[in-house]
């Protein structure tokens, strides 16, 4: 009796740890879905392309635009040319497993949340074709696994943070037409000889000078020509 006593006790022990488990796939689960709901509530919506984003289900792994992986952890979120327009909320950082984050082609306004540096796990971040003001923050070159940052026709103001030049898996740096000031720092142009990065444009600010790789394989560097006085 003894040993089934321990037997019954191992395994409601198991059951427990099984139950905890479920629970706390379910509470990840649910955070994500209030982090993206709460996202929602900030963005207008007339198009109604978020119409699904429901808070009462599950989790949002069923929404439309929102991919998850088989942990039911949103991996994926595509909102292209949606017509949506507001704010990214700060909140956005704590979807940890994110990573590919489209908004591209929207009117999306305010400044890129420097929360977003915290999504480790991203490889694209396209924020192009919106109307972001503000910094560039310095915290998204904590992402290493960053292959494409493409911020391209906003209204982003500041310097090019010299930290990006930590992203060596970036393939295409895409900042131009936006409002950038200072140079473009050594440690980013230094991405095209030491890293992955094929292309960097930075066309159309107000940058003052002008960057060339010698670099035999191909590598692109799109500025502005140098302006003379005279």
């Amino acid at each position: 009796s003894g040993l089934l006593q321990a037997m019954a006790t191992q395994s409601g022990a198991a059951l427990l740890l099984a139950g905890l488990l479920a629970l706390a796939t379910i509470a990840s689960s649910n955070t994500e879905g209030d982090i993206l709901y709460m996202q929602r509530q900030a963005w207008r919506d007339p198009n109604n392309v978020l119409r699904s984003w429901d808070p009462t289900l599950f989790n949002p792994c069923t929404w439309l635009h929102v991919t998850c992986n088989s942990d039911n952890s949103v991996t994926r979120v595509d909102l292209v040319d949606a017509g949506i327009s507001g704010t990214l909320i700060p909140e956005l950082g704590g979807l940890k497993n994110l990573q590919y984050l489209e908004l591209f082609t929207n009117n999306i306004s305010g400044s890129i949340p420097t929360t977003l540096g915290n999504l480790t796990s991203l490889v694209t971040l396209d924020l192009y074709d919106n109307l972001l003001t503000g910094a560039i923050p310095a915290s998204l070159a904590n992402i290493r696994t960053l292959r494409f940052l493409r911020l391209y026709r906003n209204k982003l103001s500041g310097g090019i943070p010299a930290r990006l030049g930590r992203l060596m898996k970036l393939v295409k740096l895409n900042l131009e037409d936006n409002m950038l000031t200072g140079t473009v720092p050594l440690e980013v142009l230094s991405l095209l000889l030491v890293g992955d990065l094929a292309e960097l444009n930075v066309a159309n600010n107000n940058l003052a000078g002008t960057g060339q790789s010698s670099e035999p394989r191909m590598a692109v560097v799109i500025q502005d020509a140098l302006k003379t006085t005279g």
